[in-house]
């Protein structure tokens, strides 16, 4: 299995650097290594991309501004000499952050991390659905969206509460919002997203899923009960 992969910086010098370490990894393919994001968009709308190296600090458009327009992103590890936007790159559902001058060691371990990502994606049956995959205590685990009963806000975390077993993931509420189907999920309290179709019963005050109360905020029970409606 190979990762087939593309280049973003303006730098020349440190763009020519990451597109050797990609062809000399036995398991990446160079598809095509730019300086702006226009050129990428163009690339990824028209091959098959499935990891992204890329910069964030570009002309005309960033990095991020670049992910902001693609409706299907694949892999993302975000290279920059700053530390700066580390936090934000959660948001992007970043593999990793690799700050630039960047070893060969480092390049490789994130790496991996994308490889062990898109074996998970090719292994088991998938008869449960969609999924999405998420990093918890260092792992990388496949959770399907049918099995999702809510998630809660832990500070710089998220806790993911599923049928079979729950996970703290580093993430924002925005970012693991934004991988959810909206016509399933619902933001029902500003730490709380919950499954629709998990809920058993509800008044003015509270979501119950099993023995769970979840706090509802004002004027969400009308909101909850049209979504309810929606999906009978």
């Amino acid at each position: 299995m190979k990762l087939n992969c593309v280049v973003v910086d303006d730098s020349t010098i440190h763009r020519i650097t990451i597109a050797k370490l990609v062809k000399e990894h036995p398991q990446l393919s160079l598809v095509g290594d730019f300086s702006n994001a226009s050129e990428t968009r163009n690339c990824i709308l028209n091959k098959t991309v499935d990891l992204l190296f890329l910069d964030i600090e570009m002309p005309v458009q960033s990095g991020f501004d670049l992910l902001d327009g693609l409706k299907t992103r694949p892999q993302i590890i975000f290279i920059s000499s700053k530390s700066d936007y580390a936090l934000k790159a959660f948001d992007y559902s970043a593999i990793d952050y690799l700050h630039k001058p960047i070893t060969k060691d480092r390049f490789n371990l994130a790496v991996q991390k994308a490889i062990d990502i898109q074996s998970l994606k090719k292994d088991g049956p998938e008869e449960e659905g969609d999924f999405i995959f998420v990093k918890s205590n260092l792992k990388n685990f496949k959770v399907y969206i049918a099995k999702i009963k809510w998630v809660e806000a832990f500070g710089d975390y998220i806790k993911i509460n599923t049928e079979d077993e729950n996970h703290l993931v580093h993430s924002t509420m925005k970012s693991f919002e934004s991988e959810l189907p909206e016509e399933k999920f619902m933001r029902v309290h500003k730490s709380f997203i919950i499954n629709v179709d998990k809920v058993e019963k509800f008044n003015s005050k509270f979501a119950e899923i099993g023995t769970t109360k979840i706090p509802l905020s004002r004027n969400k029970k009308e909101e909850l009960a049209k979504a309810i409606n929606r999906i009978q």
